[in-house]
């Protein structure tokens, strides 16, 4: 390669990997396979090293882990926290194997442990009791995640028995387990909200969330696989895992002493085939020498230990004949398409359908054509999805598969907002998916948790002309004679149904308006827009400053809820649920004052902070006398400002010359 060509090569690949990079560790949500991601690194470290004068000295090749998120304290590792060389070829491991046996020579043993695919973790005990812990971040330093891996059962908060250091550190992997990842996502995708891909985006997403009680709901695990102490207490990684459990950690017990290369290569191969009968994600094994002593004579290299490697499993991938493809409409009137396939085993289950995403996968990316053999893939994916097109088994002639135009289930025309890869239907009051699915989210356990009613029996009542919108539940008191002509439905049924519709009403505003079914507004969204706004009819009358100026309410969810209450039949909708006895203003909660000293200022909050959340720095404000303000203007006394606060919020403050401080400025104002 010409020295021009490689410059722009390395640039370019460099740009992409940190892209990547910024979406796996950051963002939580990987675009690209991790075979992909290892192939691109492998090119660009291989040019580098071909043509090191046009190394970035920030390139992806150098770093070690990911990034530092801005929400929590930064706290740098006592020991580096290394990532591992990879390889995906068994000859690659024999070449491993001879380098270490040139170094120390034939004498050694090999530990091999399940590679999960989780979120690396970094505990510190004193004394015997968990006192920090930290992720991997950039591999020098990691975000302190201490209160929210206090929630996880399986990681000791106080250690068994005795023989412990006083100080020391063990690393591991926090993941999800496959069953609590479906029925988590599930509960997504039921709310409208974005599904996770996989397991471990759903554990690093959990992980990284700022209010603890909500990641203690989120059924989190961790394995324990390496201890760093000052001094040492054992001779052989072995030794020093049997320990550990004696403590109280939870450790791998399919972890295995290998005597030679051979053991390992078994190893490998008898995961490789067994892995989809475990009950959470591996992406490979890692291999390690066992006596410390020799560990310590192989040493390290600049970002991994040359006494370790990770063999990676390439993702479970199978052909099959693409049958056809369908479309679901969700409540919010997205339609969703689906590949509907000739049945087919991958990764230890029966495949028939696909997930397509979007217009472009099936039109741009895939191109698929009627009758193709598609590749599916599963992987760290739990919901199997097509990767590519077999191209040479396409059938001459064979047509090119367009994207729906029209509503599957009522034929409107669908429409496509901009910015937005889905299309949606906008017949919301005559497209029976819509209007079922919308009742059915009304009812369910994270809004209003009716008891008695069903999926099925609202979908029952719609086909029976019982039901048509969300207010109708609360008339079906008066239509008592024709539910017990319906089948299934006997006097018992049918008095615990109304006796729970009734129960509702005492629901609290924010589980109705999560109800409602607005785009965008999940439960989380609801409680902050409900605890912000304290009743429906200042959140329909907030512009959209004001919407934007409550945390994580993005411009996007802004929208929405203004285009949701600018919609007349909406409006009228919460006159009858408001009419029949639904909760639509917050319980106000008596604030005890801690001081008079912000008496009479107003602040508005933005951004992310260190020390504190805003909601936290919200109740230091009015617990000292301050009032919350929804936008800013020249009535404003300050803006407290945080890391990555919205421009135009600067700029308009900046304007109008209001004082901007910092969290530690307004903890000064308290004295």
């Amino acid at each position: 390669m010409a020295p021009e060509e490689a410059k722009k090569r390395i640039g370019s690949l460099s740009s992409e990997l940190k892209h990547h990079n910024y979406n796996y560790y950051v963002l939580a949500m990987p675009t690209i396979s991790d075979f992909d991601f290892d192939k691109k690194l492998e090119e660009l470290t291989a040019l580098e090293k071909q043509f090191p004068e046009f190394a970035d000295p920030d390139s992806p090749a150098k770093r070690v882990g990911g990034f530092i998120t801005k929400a929590f304290i930064t706290v740098k590792h006592r020991w580096p926290m290394l990532s591992l060389g990879n390889t995906y070829s068994e000859q690659d491991l024999l070449d491993f194997d001879q380098r270490i046996r040139k170094a120390i020579g034939d004498n050694f043993e090999y530990v091999c442990e399940l590679k999960f695919d989780g979120l690396s973790i970094s505990l510190t005990y004193r004394q015997g009791q968990l006192l920090r812990a930290v992720t991997r971040g950039d591999g020098i330093q990691g975000d302190d995640v201490t209160t929210n891996v206090r929630t996880i059962s399986t990681i000791p908060k106080k250690l068994h028995g005795g023989g412990y250091p006083d100080d020391f550190e063990i690393r591991g992997e926090v993941f999800m387990h496959l069953k609590a990842f479906e029925r988590l996502n599930a509960e997504r995708i039921e709310n409208e909200e974005t599904p996770y891909a996989n397991p471990r985006n759903f554990a690093s997403g959990t992980l990284k969330m700022q209010d603890s009680s909500e990641v203690a709901k989120r059924p989190l695990d961790c394995f324990l696989y390496f201890l760093y102490t000052e001094k040492p207490l054992f001779k052989t990684h072995w030794e020093s895992l049997q320990a550990v459990k004696e403590w109280g950690f939870q450790t791998n017990v399919h972890s295995r002493l290998c005597s030679d290369i051979n053991g390992v290569l078994k190893f490998i191969d008898y995961w490789d085939k067994n892995r989809f009968g475990l009950g959470y994600d591996i992406d490979g094994i890692v291999i390690k020498v066992n006596n410390y002593q020799q560990q310590e004579e192989l040493g390290f290299t600049a970002k991994s230990p040359r006494w370790a490697i990770a063999y990676k499993y390439k993702a479970a991938e199978v052909q099959t004949e693409l049958l056809s493809v369908s479309y679901q409409v969700g409540r919010t009137g997205a339609v969703t398409p689906v590949a509907n396939l000739k049945p087919i085993l991958l990764a230890g289950t029966i495949v028939k359908r696909a997930t397509l995403h979007n217009a472009d996968e099936i039109e741009k990316r895939l191109k698929l054509h009627e009758g193709d053999w598609v590749y599916v893939e599963k992987g760290g994916e739990i919901i199997p999805k097509i990767i590519k097109v077999n191209l040479e088994k396409r059938k001459p002639g064979a047509k090119p598969i367009l994207y729906q135009t029209t509503c599957p289930a009522c034929g409107t025309p669908l429409e496509r907002k901009e910015g937005e890869a889905a299309f949606y239907c906008p017949n919301e009051e005559g497209c029976p998916p819509q209007i079922v699915g919308k009742m059915q989210h009304f009812i369910g356990r994270k809004a209003m948790n009716i008891d008695g009613l069903g999926d099925e029996t609202i979908e029952t009542l719609y086909q029976k002309d019982l039901l048509h919108k969300i207010s109708d539940i609360y008339d079906l008191h008066l239509h008592s004679d024709q539910l017990k002509q319906l089948e299934r439905f006997g006097e018992k049924s049918i008095n615990n149904m109304l006796e729970g519709i009734e129960k509702s009403k005492q629901m609290p505003f924010e589980k109705v308006l999560f109800g409602l079914g607005i785009r965008y507004v999940g439960e989380t969204v609801a409680k902050r827009l409900a605890a912000h706004f304290k009743n429906i009819d200042r959140m329909a009358a907030a512009s959209f400053e004001e919407l934007n100026a409550v945390e994580e309410i993005g411009d996007r969810i802004a929208f929405s809820v203004q285009e949701y209450f600018g919609n007349e039949k909406h409006k009228a909708e919460i006159e009858k649920l408001r009419a029949q006895g639904l909760q639509f203003v917050s319980e106000e909660k008596e604030v005890k004052l801690a001081s008079n000293v912000l008496s009479g200022k107003t602040f508005i909050i933005s951004g992310v902070f260190e020390k504190y959340s805003r909601d936290e720095l919200t109740q230091i404000i009015e617990q000292n006398g301050g009032k919350m303000v929804s936008s800013i203007s020249a009535k404003l006394n300050y803006l407290v400002a945080g890391d990555n606060m919205g421009p135009a919020k600067l700029e308009k403050a900046q304007k109008l010359n209001i004082p901007i401080i910092s969290d530690d400025e307004l903890l000064e104002m308290i004295g």
